[in-house]
């Protein structure tokens, strides 16, 4: 999981460049020379990803800068340093580098939906919208529901409530396993103090996905509201119990 100065699931962002990296192969080259190069680049990269989901970021630069270092032209490379430089708060070279992408692979979902995220972060809600949806422009992008999840994220942010319930339903609807859309449309019918449709989007992701000390306090908190006791304390237990250090943990009241 990678460090986050802000909260959100970059999660599925850093998943994306994972995964996605074979949806827009690149150009073969034309010498032994260049696809030895191509494959120290690709092998450096996901190096740098891993590292960088594992919050190892000085690590994860130093094996990024090697992947550019082998080929300036390998766009993921771009990609995983401009969402390591996102982490860092350094905006302006986080925007460089996914822009740096995105001209060496104009058509690479993952990085628009990178880009989409970014921008959704940095309150430029329609340049990230914008970025998200040319995500879904590409038949063969493998992980549409990221950037739909996403979208659902920035409708979020900037105030639409109605668009952003549609988006994670959208999501969904493509992936119904879909942890983060699950938690988040719970979390947003519990804004709305829709009780009952919160606690069945947490018992669906209760089914569905596995827990996290996220799911497991959203679970305390529905149940607590509800009155039932016995189901929030159980849910409590299993935190204690699974992420015994997370911040999640530390809000629960002492055990007994």
């Amino acid at each position: 999981m990678p460090r986050l100065r802000f909260p959100g699931l970059l999660l599925a962002v850093a998943l994306g460049v994972l995964a996605g990296c074979a949806q827009n192969p690149v150009q073969a080259p034309e010498n032994k020379q260049a696809a030895e190069n191509l494959h120290r680049a690709k092998v450096m990269t996901d190096l740098a990803a891993a590292y960088f989901q594992r919050g190892e970021i000085r690590v994860a630069l130093s094996q990024v800068r090697q992947a550019i270092e082998a080929d300036r032209h390998y766009p993921e490379a771009y990609d995983v340093l401009g969402l390591i430089y996102m982490d860092l708060a350094e905006d302006k070279l986080a925007e460089e580098n996914f822009r740096k992408a995105l001209d060496l692979d104009p058509k690479n979902s993952d990085i628009h939906n990178n880009l989409g995220y970014f921008y959704c972060t940095r309150g430029r809600y329609k340049e990230g919208l914008e970025q998200l949806q040319q995500a879904l422009q590409n038949p063969l992008y493998r992980t549409p529901e990221l950037a739909i999840y996403n979208s659902g994220i920035c409708q979020e942010k900037k105030g639409d409530m109605a668009a952003a319930e549609g988006e994670f339903r959208a999501a969904l609807k493509l992936r119904p396993d879909y942890g983060p859309a699950l938690l988040s449309l719970g979390k947003l019918y519990y804004a709305q103090n829709r009780m009952a449709e919160a606690e069945k989007q947490l018992l669906r992701y209760g089914q569905l996905a596995q827990p996290t000390p996220q799911s497991l306090w959203f679970g305390v908190e529905v149940e607590r509201k509800l009155g039932n006791t016995a189901q929030a304390n159980g849910y409590a237990e299993q935190l204690r119990k699974l992420f015994p250090n997370s911040p999640e943990a530390q809000q629960l009241n002492p055990a007994p």
